[in-house]
């Protein structure tokens, strides 16, 4: 066994998969959470129609569609723990200065800045993850990852509905900085620094060379996966749009109450990672990834017809099921396709598809609102994530069969 399998073997450990990476993931995770009542509403009150709030929520995604590549190149030259400690030290300070935006464009910038430093934290922790878990085991471990990011989105939305209500947007944006800081205390405290060689014996590949192996050896993968990579994140994230705009704009509910809606929705989300890590390891990757979106379709499609905050939280309910079916699934997806000395690059360009579609869905339901109707926006959302459903049905190959297949 060479040193890097055992260094690999060291790290899966559940202690410290547990301190170094889904602890301080929670943390961080309740942070994002407060947001997703917080800012569309906190974007809506500086007199911003639907396309602008739409495009201020997707400049995270942007930013991180900016910083993949470069935070796959780092990976390669940095060890892991100093790539996450800058990420999170980045996100902490943009959500920080936010209450000193003067306008929209003040407050887009900002996102794209916690862009960016949200590709050098994801991306670090999904390369770790990679490295130091194995085939058979690692959808339950990715899986547990998702889940440790849904305690956090399940938390945070409450918490960030009940802090903005009371004490103000700005109370809730500083909160996050605090938890931030927590997180990168965590990191630094438990996080073991590495040299990036010790993970990729082709570590003399340079970044360029092994992003052109990446394009040429696995095109026709990144093709048709990053297809329905791209309509997956897009309902992803447009239900994060979809949900309080309609309960704000549509039903009237105030910034608590949809606080509410999204925590109640994050309990079903974050019950249901054991079951996406069983079915992925057990029966095979699409068996968690067909439902997961087929589910959040269908509950987007219902948007239209909730009547009010009972009927809301219903419809909450359904896309928060699907997407805890979903947990850890494009991750653990992208590790089984990752090959070995180029995890970072192609990690790095799973990531900017993923983002792509992470960016589009806010936009797309902005747009959409603006010159039709929110609940219009919500059908065509659900429409991409069917989408999504058939691609990985039909299109995608079970990766679980053929990498066990090739299991030691």
């Amino acid at each position: 066994m060479s040193s890097s399998e055992r260094l690999a073997e060291r790290e899966a450990g559940p202690r410290d998969l547990w301190r170094a990476v889904y602890l301080p993931t929670t943390v961080l995770a309740i942070a994002e959470g407060m947001l997703v009542p917080v800012l569309p509403l906190f974007v809506a009150q500086m007199g911003a129609g639907f396309a602008l709030v739409g495009l201020a929520l997707a400049a995270e995604a942007i930013g991180m569609l900016i910083g993949d590549l470069p935070a796959g190149s780092l990976l390669r030259r940095v060890d892991r723990k100093t790539v996450m400690l800058a990420g999170v030290a980045v996100v902490g300070v943009s959500v920080a200065l936010l209450p000193f935006a003067g306008g929209v464009a003040v407050v887009i910038a900002l996102r794209l800045l916690a862009g960016l430093g949200a590709a050098l934290w994801s991306l670090s922790r999904h390369a770790y993850l990679t490295e130091a878990t194995r085939s058979v085991g690692r959808g339950r471990a990715l899986a547990a990852f998702g889940g440790a990011t849904r305690v956090g989105h399940f938390i945070g939305p409450a918490l960030g509905g009940v802090v903005a209500g009371t004490l103000g947007f700005a109370a809730a944006f500083w909160l996050y900085a605090v938890i931030a800081a927590a997180a990168l205390w965590m990191c630094w405290a438990y996080l073991e620094a590495r040299d990036p060689r010790s993970a990729d014996p082709q570590h003399r590949l340079g970044h360029r060379a092994a992003l052109a192996h990446v394009l040429r050896a696995q095109r026709s993968t990144l093709l048709v996966t990053g297809s329905g990579l791209v309509m997956a994140q897009m309902i992803r994230s447009g239900r994060r749009i979809v949900i309080p705009l309609y309960g704000a704009a549509v039903l009237g509910l105030d910034v608590q109450a949809v606080g509410w809606v999204l925590s109640a929705a994050a309990l079903l989300d974050v019950t249901m990672f054991p079951v996406a890590g069983m079915l992925m390891d057990r029966l095979g990757r699409k068996w968690a990834i067909v439902p997961s979106f087929a589910l959040q379709a269908l509950g987007m499609a219902l948007v239209p017809l909730a009547g009010g905050f009972w009927g809301l939280l219903v419809v909450g309910c359904v896309i928060g099921l699907g997407n805890g079916i979903g947990s850890g699934t494009m991750m653990t997806l992208a590790s089984d396709l990752a090959q070995p000395g180029t995890v970072g690059e192609f990690l790095g360009v799973w990531r900017v598809i993923g983002d792509a579609g992470s960016m589009g869905g806010p936009v797309v339901v902005g747009a959409v609102a603006d010159v039709v109707t929110l609940e219009t926006a919500a059908v065509v959302i659900a429409v991409v994530g069917l989408g999504a459903a058939m691609v990985f049905a039909r299109g995608v190959p079970e990766t679980l069969r053929r990498v066990t297949a090739s299991a030691p």
